[in-house]
């Protein structure tokens, strides 16, 4: 199943972790690796959504406190901004989907060039997310990959006694995602100081 189809038909806990996961991997661009991790309240929230709004407006604040450049980094922080206080399907689904979509721009900022540089880059992703073939870069691939693993983790164990283990295991493959794009950053900047 693609990653678009796996969100149209993903259920409140799972959009809201969906998302929550894409902005928790692109957290390198915001946070230092030992500081504060200002979505990680709002886990707890996925799995009926009580206390969100509360948890929400806590990570808005706290995301607000440290001073983001222009650039990606502000286009993550205005993706937890839009982010809707209602823990409801619909509007969970359209931050979810732009969610999803900044993620993977956020990772091919970071990539190695496509293989076809004139294709227009929302052209190439929204190809990559419906399931076909799309010549993107090992980081968006990745990226890609770790989306759709999350989304059916959280199909898989929705409404089971072991929902609670399917929320951690999508907070691991983010986890993991947001070590894979801070090492790239890393890199990078040795190369470049």
């Amino acid at each position: 199943m693609s990653l678009l189809e796996l969100i149209e038909r993903a259920d409140e806990r799972a959009l809201a972790a969906g998302a929550l996961a894409c902005l928790d991997r692109c957290l390198p661009l915001l946070a230092e690796p030992d500081g504060p991790e200002p979505l990680r309240p709002l886990w707890a929230s996925c799995e009926d959504g009580r206390e969100w709004a509360i948890r929400l407006a806590a990570a808005r604040t706290a995301m607000d406190q440290a001073p983001v450049p222009d650039g990606p980094a502000a286009l993550v922080r205005a993706m937890l901004a839009a982010a809707p206080s209602d823990f409801a399907a619909a509007p969970l689904r359209e931050w979810a989907d732009g969610c999803s979509l900044l993620a993977l721009r956020v990772h091919g900022l970071f990539d190695a060039p496509a293989v076809d540089a004139g294709m227009d880059e929302d052209r190439l992703l929204e190809r990559a997310r419906g399931g076909e073939p799309a010549p993107v870069g090992p980081l968006v691939a990745g990226d890609l990959e770790r989306q759709v693993r999350i989304l059916e983790i959280l199909a898989e164990t929705g409404g089971t006694a072991g929902s609670g283990a399917g929320l951690r295991q999508a907070l691991d493959l983010s986890t993991e995602g947001r070590r894979v794009l801070r090492a790239v950053m890393s890199r990078r900047a040795r190369v470049r100081g």
